[in-house]
């Protein structure tokens, strides 16, 4: 039996935090946010160009899917241009790796490129991966190492792995092995510039034992991919969000295990015969931190500008759609941007809210049929500003630093 050490990240540093900001935005001394853009519908996922800003979207049920939107800003940041491309949704990720964007949906990766400077591709977009599973979690999380490698992320089948012959009037009993670890719940290498690859035979796999993580960036500072596994969505607060650095052999746990915040240790699932005091026998890869429960990851972003100041730099933004559920007076965790200090050692250090409000200036705002709006995705603009969307009414804020209150 082993137990394995990680760092437990509760306490959430202080900042001073001033009012006057839009939509009653909470931001540290000296940061500032204006609107952007708004009504641009069930925003996920940004990537940036230049002056041009490309945002993923969200299919509701039933209804026709909007694509992909882009957006062109004039020297003073406000929208000149929006238009809309492809029917491309529902896969969360988008990036630019060598001028050509990357996006996902659920079964497959495309690429656009572009003639110079036009704001939507002439050219048809061409497939990358294809193949991936089309049931379960359909978010893909995606990442770029530029030395050539595009990672993958395809979650499980669901929140845990159920045998579907155990009695259902009697406690869940999980399968062994548990059938999604085949073929996704991991995390896959391909090849950047190769076109009509297939998953997964065509990658290789680096990491298993994810549940969902769509919340993935690499970092070129610590030469490392990085992602937030969101945890099991029992009601139990002692389930964490995980952070984690996701070397190759990396096995996250899923379905066998969580990651217990009051013990600080790794435990059997109870669906494994798991009595929540047990640590996991097994060799799984510990996370950096455990994070709050039920707060929903759904995007991280390593800071590689220079406009903010320097203890950001090589640190991590983490994007908080939020808890659901039931209303709850005091509401629910997340709806908001908390940034991750990282040393040059690559460990993190204390959390430290960086964007709140979004919800409302309510704690009762935090539930998701009161809440404003809902964080879901953010990047790093050239000037070094961060941009940060909501998914639920399409709005996008642009965060600035110059030192005054």
């Amino acid at each position: 039996m082993k137990m394995f050490a990680a760092v437990s990240l509760l306490a959430l540093a202080a900042s001073p935090a001033f009012a006057g900001e839009p939509d009653n935005l909470v931001l540290p001394r000296g940061f500032h946010a204006s609107v952007v853009a708004e009504g641009v519908g069930s925003a996920r996922h940004l990537a940036i160009r230049g002056n041009d800003i490309y945002v993923s979207t969200d299919t509701p049920r039933d209804a026709q899917p909007v694509g992909i939107i882009a957006l062109r800003l004039d020297a003073d940041h406000k929208v000149v241009d929006t238009q809309h491309f492809s029917t491309v949704t529902n896969g969360t990720s988008i990036r630019f790796y060598k001028s050509a964007l990357y996006a996902t949906s659920p079964t497959t990766v495309y690429r656009f490129d572009f003639a110079g400077k036009e704001l939507v591709p002439s050219s048809p977009a061409q497939v990358v991966i294809d193949g991936l599973p089309s049931k379960g979690y359909p978010s893909r999380g995606m990442a770029f190492d530029g030395k050539g490698g595009l990672y993958i992320e395809a979650g499980a089948t669901g929140n845990i792995c159920p045998d579907p012959a155990a009695p259902k009037d009697g406690k869940p009993v999980g399968l062994r092995p548990c059938p999604s670890l085949d073929g996704r719940s991991g995390v896959w290498r391909f090849d950047a510039s190769k076109l009509n690859q297939k998953f997964p035979e065509g990658g290789e796999q680096i990491a298993t034992g994810i549940r969902d993580m769509m919340a993935v960036d690499w970092s070129h500072r610590l030469n490392g991919l990085y992602g937030v596994m969101q945890g099991r969505n029992d009601r139990n607060d002692v389930v964490a969000e995980e952070l984690h650095r996701i070397d190759k052999g990396a096995n996250l746990g899923w379905p066998y295990t969580y990651y217990d915040m009051s013990m600080k240790a790794r435990l059997t699932a109870p669906e494994y015969g798991g009595d929540g005091k047990t640590p996991a026998e097994g060799n799984y890869t510990a996370p950096l931190a455990g994070l709050s429960a039920h707060q929903s990851p759904l995007d991280l972003v390593f800071y590689d500008g220079k406009q903010f100041p320097k203890e950001y730099r090589g640190g991590a933004f983490v994007v908080y759609h939020g808890g659901a559920g039931a209303d709850a007076a005091d509401g629910h965790r997340g709806y908001d941007v908390e940034f991750v200090p990282f040393d040059k050692a690559g460990k993190p250090s204390t959390i430290q809210r960086f964007a709140e409000g979004f919800a409302g200036p309510n704690p009762g705002d935090r539930n998701p049929g009161k809440a404003a709006y809902r964080p879901t995705g953010a990047a790093v603009g050239p000037d070094g500003s961060l941009y940060v969307v909501d998914g639920k009414k399409g709005r996008l804020w642009r965060i600035t630093y110059d030192g005054k209150n």
